[in-house]
């Protein structure tokens, strides 16, 4: 697995819709992305679960748009005239995470949109192992792109990560959470789903998905852990929540 690293050459406009105010720009590759800031509200954490959450995703075979490590430079603060964007620009020097713009990309409606029975199933279980809290009716981040189902905005997945003092008592739990998940009606498949990710979710590919997170993301005065001391743990909360598959699949099988 990699992720290629491009240059922000332009910074066209805010999205306003999420509460982290991502921006679009335009990379030295003459592509369009959807920038995550790294100076923004959650900060280094939110990219690191997107980075997790997204090369899951893409490993158990569903669609998000491709995701890229994106230098910013302290050229684009300096000529905007938004304050809190200014500063948010100002505050995410240095590598930040994006994803390709999909344009023409439809909100997904859960009364109307298009989702397959095992994508969602297999969407359904990702959000269980990643203890994704933010895949709700209110809140999709799901897309429907050239009739596709598109995942998008991971950020708030992995929320053991914002206390390591007390990550290790998360490895026990489960996701009582999934009751509230938009796609969970649409879950027809999670027997079958499991068993496709048992399969492609190794510890292997786990370590090699932790790998590619920037030692500079791991980095913070704060931090009581060294970056491999958090690269392990990671590993090994992905893990414990493999390990709890079945369970996983009994509690979404339950909230349904």
């Amino acid at each position: 697995m990699e992720v290629r690293t491009v240059n922000v050459i332009q910074y066209l406009k805010p999205l306003r819709e999420g509460g982290s105010l991502p921006g679009l720009v335009k990379a030295d590759d003459d592509f369009l992305y959807v920038l995550k800031f790294r100076g923004a509200g959650q900060g280094k954490k939110a990219l690191i679960a997107e980075l997790i959450g997204g090369m899951l995703a893409k490993l158990i075979g569903l669609n998000i748009p491709e995701l890229v490590f994106m230098n910013l430079d302290d050229s684009f603060s300096k000529t905007e005239p938004d304050e809190e964007i200014q500063d948010l620009l100002k505050f995410s020097v240095g590598l930040n995470l994006g994803m390709s713009f999909l344009s023409g990309a439809i909100t997904y409606d859960p009364l109307v949109s298009i989702a397959d029975s095992m994508s969602a199933s297999k969407v359904v279980l990702l959000d269980s192992l990643i203890t994704n809290i933010d895949r709700t009716a209110k809140n999709t981040n799901l897309l429907n792109w050239n009739k596709e189902l598109w995942l998008i905005d991971h950020g708030a997945s992995l929320y053991f990560h914002h206390n390591w003092k007390n990550w290790e008592g998360h490895l026990t739990r489960t996701f009582p959470n999934i009751k509230d998940h938009v796609l969970l009606e649409r879950a027809e498949h999670l027997q079958e789903a499991a068993e496709e990710l048992k399969a492609q979710v190794t510890k292997e590919k786990l370590t090699e998905i932790v790998s590619l997170i920037p030692e500079d993301w791991l980095t913070e005065e704060t931090n009581i852990f060294t970056p491999k001391e958090m690269r392990s743990a990671y590993v090994a909360f992905l893990i414990s929540k493999m390990d709890k598959m079945d369970l996983l699949v009994k509690e979404a099988l339950d909230a349904k």
